[in-house]
């Protein structure tokens, strides 16, 4: 594609048209101007010709795949091949828009004692989510500068913008320290452990509940079971992708700000978890649900096996549906024969997915251990906990706050009861809390 530059322009305006004018006004210089004309035509046609298909003798090429995090600061490298010598050329890409550029083109001096270049283009994703660039433009200029052969040349490079974890481990950072096995200090695990170890003789002062009878029957002395404590373990974050998973979460603090729904703070909280598991030696897992179950990654350990599961769930965006918990539970009974940790972050503020929620967790109980997860509500607490009430408006408004803390509360009990925990967590502590329980349970060897 060929374009006039802004040299032809003012070239015309400034010595086409009034030669053309001269031409046409019969003067004994008319013949002079008619020449100087056609001798302009020919030359701007001569560097038409000569620049014609030039921007299409470059070629470029991107990466397949760039992995960037949502608001940093990330490069895409770009290397272009020519042929024919340097020389100035303008790139030019199409970002999403939910990207921060400073500018959608380039330009770039190519030099003349090499074959290949590479340009470095910054940018800040400011959502997290799949996007593709499949066109570079290209545009060189004409050896007289009249005119601009452009070229839009097809690429595939993929985009994968995770999530954001940088607070979130700044506020874990002694958990991530290389100290010990469990952190910043070795946490000392209570009780004898779970898992059968090996038998040998009884000593005076066992416990008779670990009496092995049926070797003691084969050997006609008593004999002990001896257990240890079971170091890998089964981790699993089920994600709720349906349609409250949507809402904003409430931000009190300057720190919160700019998360941009539940499902947001979910996702992070998952890969946060991931990573304390990796630490602890446990094997992480993911699941995401709305109607059904969207993703599923059974639990494994290592560096390539988180990148499975954040490459599974990065893409998650919420649906407008009700979440099935019953489908959810029947998904997870078929496919965890192991007992396993459980941790469910969703949104039970709804009486009718509160009770649906309370059924398939009872079912999921009986094997596993559940950790419910759920963002405080931003006006959900006791009654008189605030002290700024000025208006009648201010006090229906702490009421119905009230009433709203009182249900979760009476969630909380009832799904005690089931072997079920239920617990309420501020936006600003979610991954640290949640974390913080993970550890607690793994110290007390509750799974």
């Amino acid at each position: 594609m060929m374009a006039p530059r802004t040299r032809l322009l003012l070239m015309t305006a400034v010595v086409a048209i009034p030669l053309i004018t001269l031409a046409g006004m019969g003067l004994t210089v008319s013949p002079m101007a008619l020449v100087a004309v056609l001798a302009l035509a020919l030359l701007v046609l001569g560097d038409a010709v000569v620049t014609q298909g030039r921007a299409r003798q470059y070629e470029t090429e991107l990466p397949d795949v760039i992995r960037m995090t949502k608001d940093r600061e990330s490069t895409i490298p770009i290397r272009l091949a020519h042929t024919k010598g340097g020389g100035q050329l303008r790139v030019g890409l199409r970002f999403p828009a939910v990207f921060e550029v400073d500018g959608d083109t380039r330009e770039v001096q190519l030099p003349e004692d090499e074959s290949t270049s590479t340009l470095t283009w910054a940018c800040t994703p400011l959502r997290r989510g799949n996007f593709v660039l499949d066109t570079v433009y290209l545009e060189t200029r004409s050896p007289l500068g009249f005119w601009a052969s452009r070229a839009e040349v097809p690429t595939r490079c993929e985009i994968r913008v995770y999530p954001n974890l940088r607070e979130e481990r700044r506020d874990l950072a002694a958990l991530f320290l290389h100290r010990g096995s469990f952190g910043l200090h070795v946490q000392r695990q209570i009780g004898k452990g779970r898992e059968f170890d090996q038998l040998r003789d009884y000593i005076p002062g066992d416990s008779f509940d670990d009496i092995h009878w049926k070797a003691t029957a084969r050997r006609g002395q008593p004999i002990t079971k001896v257990y240890r404590i079971e170091r890998t373990q089964e981790i699993y974050v089920i994600i709720d992708a349906s349609r409250l998973s949507a809402r904003r979460p409430p931000e009190r603090t300057q720190t919160a700000a700019g998360h941009t729904s539940h499902l947001e703070r979910f996702l992070t909280a998952a890969l946060v978890l991931g990573l304390a598991a990796e630490k602890q030696g446990d094997h992480f897992g993911v699941a995401v649900f709305d109607d059904r179950v969207r993703q599923f990654v059974r639990a494994g350990s290592g560096t390539a096996h988180y990148g499975i599961c954040r490459d599974a769930i990065y893409r998650t965006e919420p649906r407008l549906v009700n979440p099935d918990y019953r489908e959810l539970a029947s998904f997870l009974r078929q496919r965890l024969r192991r007992r396993a940790l459980l941790i469910v972050l969703t949104n039970l503020d709804d009486p009718v997915l509160s009770e649906d929620y309370t059924r398939a967790a009872e079912l999921l109980g009986r094997r596993h251990l559940v950790l419910t997860g759920m963002m405080t509500p931003p006006q959900a607490r006791p009654l008189f906990h605030d002290t700024d009430v000025e208006t009648p408006e201010d006090i229906y408004r702490d009421l119905a706050g009230h009433f709203q803390w009182h249900d979760l509360r009476e969630l909380e009990r009832v799904l005690h009861r089931h072997g079920v925990t239920f617990t309420l967590i501020e936006n600003e502590r979610l991954c640290v809390e949640l974390v913080s329980r993970y550890i607690n349970i793994k110290q007390r060897q509750l799974l």
